[in-house]
């Protein structure tokens, strides 16, 4: 009777939501479940294909080719040197984040089933797609690194610096925007509709397919700081920074004319703001995460 009494008495503690799981700390503490969830997605979206994983070289390398032969040989002199790359490293940044934006922005919904029946970290959807991206994104700087090599690629600090800078930026802008959308896909499904305008108008509204150049002489003032304000833009001229320009004959000339005044420190700033926005995507998703099941 006296251990039952002192066990009686003994504090039971804060009580604790069965259903809560730790956001994204615990996403990476289950690693097991998102390479499995990774494996799915690859699997699925090379079914019945003869060559598989293949394909993610050989479709950006028809690409480049197509760059190089419509662009470098056909507008010649005129057209911007080694422009193939330089419309190829900007693709890069933007084909990543468009694809995080459409399959991020699907990636709770689409596994319905799981978030109904499996008491999971559901920042594990939308973390899967970001790596299913990245998984794609590898053969695309494969492609770009052997065609800087070809143009004579001869990169310095900078160039490894602004590389390193661009990807992060892209990762983190890239991981907040999966986490807000996806949780907001649950609850508006228009939201679909949204990012497909979205990603028309991302490839316009960043340095990818025209030079930078037209950009300075054509805006001013507070419009040239707007474009400048887009983290996809940064990226981009990252990245330009990182593969192209170490393949002009004359990089000092380049680096004025066709990338901005004080790039790094725009891609510090970028990635700064960024990392609030993830906190403030991750709340966001936290909040709504409740719901996801009554929803679906």
């Amino acid at each position: 009777m006296t251990i039952l009494k002192s066990r009686e008495a003994e504090p039971l503690g804060p009580l604790v939501n069965p259903g809560r799981v730790g956001g994204l700390g615990d996403v990476f503490r289950h690693r097991y479940l998102l390479k499995l969830l990774v494996h799915k997605e690859l699997r699925a979206r090379y079914q019945n294909s003869a060559i598989g994983f293949a394909w993610s070289y050989v479709k950006p390398a028809i690409r480049f080719i197509m760059y190089y032969w419509v662009i470098g040989l056909l507008l010649g002199p005129k057209s911007l040197e080694n422009r193939a790359l330089h419309i190829f490293a900007g693709m890069i940044m933007v084909s990543f984040f468009t694809n995080v934006l459409s399959a991020g922005t699907k990636s709770v919904v689409k596994n319905k089933a799981l978030v109904r029946k499996i008491n999971l970290p559901r920042e594990m959807f939308p973390v899967a797609s970001i790596a299913v991206s990245f998984y794609h994104m590898i053969p695309m700087y494969v492609i770009a690194i052997i065609g800087a090599l070809l143009f004579g690629w001869n990169p310095d600090l900078g160039a490894f610096v602004a590389a390193a800078l661009a990807f992060v930026i892209i990762m983190v802008w890239g991981l907040a925007v999966a986490l807000a959308f996806s949780a907001m896909n649950v609850y508006f499904r228009d939201l679909s509709n949204i990012v497909e305008v979205l990603q028309t108008t991302i490839t316009w509204t960043t340095p990818m397919i025209y030079p930078f150049s037209i950009i300075k002489d054509r805006l001013s003032g507070v419009l040239y700081e707007l474009y400048l304000s887009n983290p996809l833009s940064i990226a981009v001229l990252l990245n330009d920074r990182a593969l192209w320009l170490p393949t002009v004959a004359h990089p000092k000339v380049d680096r004025v004319t066709e990338l901005p005044a004080h790039l790094y420190e725009r891609g510090l700033a970028m990635l700064a703001i960024g990392l609030v926005l993830l906190w403030l995507a991750q709340r966001v998703f936290s909040r709504l995460e409740g719901r996801f099941a009554e929803r679906l």
